[in-house]
């Protein structure tokens, strides 16, 4: 296994929104209105981001909170500290990446 997730457009639009403010937490809704990604594009990167990397930790809604608007209780995501500083490198990376193909295209 990689220590690094494919960094496909969906994820980077994802930790960019985890990013912008690491100790907030999210909820998978939240995060599909964001980045403008289907949830079944979504809840897989959050699955593997937690699961497979230990990026994100997922903590489920209370009763309280989520009773009291007569709704389903939520999962929320933040990032873990060390996923925070993997997510920035891991992002900075792909960016510099995505910079190289780019001035690759332009010259050719």
């Amino acid at each position: 296994m990689a220590d690094t997730p494919r960094m496909t457009l969906p994820t980077m639009l994802v930790l960019q929104v985890m990013l912008s403010d690491p100790a907030k937490r999210r909820y998978g809704l939240e995060l599909c209105e964001k980045t403008r990604q289907h949830p079944g594009t979504v809840y897989p990167i959050l699955a593997r981001l937690e699961r497979e990397y230990g990026w994100l930790e997922r903590h489920e809604e209370s009763p309280a909170e989520h009773l009291a608007e007569g709704r389903r209780a939520r999962h929320y995501y933040v990032l873990s500290d060390e996923g925070a500083v993997r997510a920035r490198a891991a992002l900075e990376r792909a960016e510099r990446s995505r910079a190289v193909m780019n001035l690759r295209t332009v010259t050719s």
